[in-house]
């Protein structure tokens, strides 16, 4: 009897873990967190500029003419004219490029930050302040005017024995702030017609989820997935309208579909990702180094009594060659992620070892992944 009802219990037990996991929906994200409306961009602008009163850290002018260039442009707006015989030895002033990025919807009268960085050889900026320059987009027009005081995090200091210290870098800052917006740029928003939601990620999967799931919500044929990386959303023309059907939009649950199968090396810092659905085929992996060490042991070669000979320096140099490790693994058909991990990881494979691992691996066949190399 106590028998029976111990397995009663288990019974009721199971019963209501398989209850609770039907209860959990899945993982799923907002279409916001998955899209950009199609139209709505930033734009980057540029400009040049100079920035004055450092404290002796500004650009050599005998170096940077276009620095004093710059400066005597300045000054004959004002009505200041310098004799052309005469070249101003600056070392307050340093030219900058400034840049920025105007967001999207942007109006005239709001702020922006811009990044003010040292063209010149100046060894500092810090402390400094940016006369008013007109910040630039691709097609030319002005769009904002920049100027104020530079914010600069990084340090350096020199001594005068030539010692010297640095800490980030002190020729670049920002000015929080620091730009106003002159213009506008339009936008197709509100003209009317389908909006494109265009998709961080491409895939068939997600487009197909999120059209279903705005139709489900507002009615057969409101959208529809174009391709991998577009979904075409029908809207109303009334532009307060669409900002919030737009909103409810967004904030639909959607699950996106399963990452694909990709391993991420970059070669320049060894850095290697590997995805959750990459899986190995049936494969033997030897893993061995071979080091070669060179040490340099100079003797000093003396000469025989009165042979007139000389004391000299004799290099003496060993050469060994070793070869450590050896190590051979295996996998089995469908090798797993945490399987992978842990077998690299019992050899001791540094990164790029495990890059030429994955490479060979890829050239075999066995990898079921694609590799990317950056």
């Amino acid at each position: 009897m106590n028998a029976f009802r111990s397995f009663h219990r288990i019974v009721q037990a199971s019963f209501a873990v398989l209850a609770l996991g039907a209860v959990v929906p899945a993982h799923a994200d907002r279409i916001r967190d998955l899209v950009q409306v199609g139209g709505v961009r930033s734009n980057q602008l540029i400009g040049y500029g100079l920035v004055v009163g450092l404290d002796g850290s500004g650009d050599q002018t005998s170096q940077t003419p276009f620095t004093t260039q710059s400066l005597e442009n300045m000054l004959q707006q004002f009505g200041v004219n310098v004799p052309a015989n005469v070249r101003p030895q600056l070392k307050n002033a340093a030219a900058v490029t400034i840049t920025a990025e105007l967001p999207p919807f942007a109006k005239p009268g709001q702020r922006i930050d811009v990044t003010v960085s040292s063209i010149g050889n100046a060894k500092s900026i810090r402390g400094g302040e940016l006369l008013m320059s007109p910040l630039k987009g691709a097609d030319g027009q002005v769009y904002a005017i920049a100027q104020g005081s530079v914010v600069v995090g990084g340090v350096s200091a020199q001594g005068k024995s030539g010692s010297s210290v640095q800490v980030n870098i002190s020729a670049s800052g920002r000015i929080p702030g620091g730009a106003s917006i002159e213009r506008s740029v339009a936008s197709s928003f509100d003209k009317g017609g389908d909006i494109m939601l265009n998709l961080n990620t491409a895939d068939f999967t997600t487009a197909a989820r999120i059209a279903q799931a705005v139709n489900q919500s507002f009615g057969a044929g409101t959208a529809n997935a174009v391709d991998s990386a577009s979904v075409a959303v029908r809207a109303p023309i009334d532009p307060s309208q669409r900002v919030s059907w737009l909103s409810t939009i967004q904030a639909l649950e959607v699950t996106p579909g399963d990452a694909p199968a990709r391993i991420i090396v970059n070669s320049r810092t060894g850095t290697v990702v590997i995805g959750s659905d990459v899986k190995v085929g049936a494969a033997a992996v030897a893993h061995g180094a071979i080091q070669v060490t060179i040490s340099e042991q100079p003797q000093v070669s003396q000469p025989a009594p009165f042979s007139r000979g000389q004391t000299a320096v004799v290099p003496s140099s060993q050469v060994a060659v070793s070869e450590e490790g050896g190590h051979m693994f295996k996998f089995g058909p469908g090798t797993s992620l945490d399987a992978i991990v842990r077998a690299v990881n019992q050899v001791g494979a540094s990164p790029s070892d495990l890059i030429s691992i994955l490479q060979a691996l890829k050239e075999s066949g066995a990898l079921h992944a694609e590799l990317v190399v950056i």
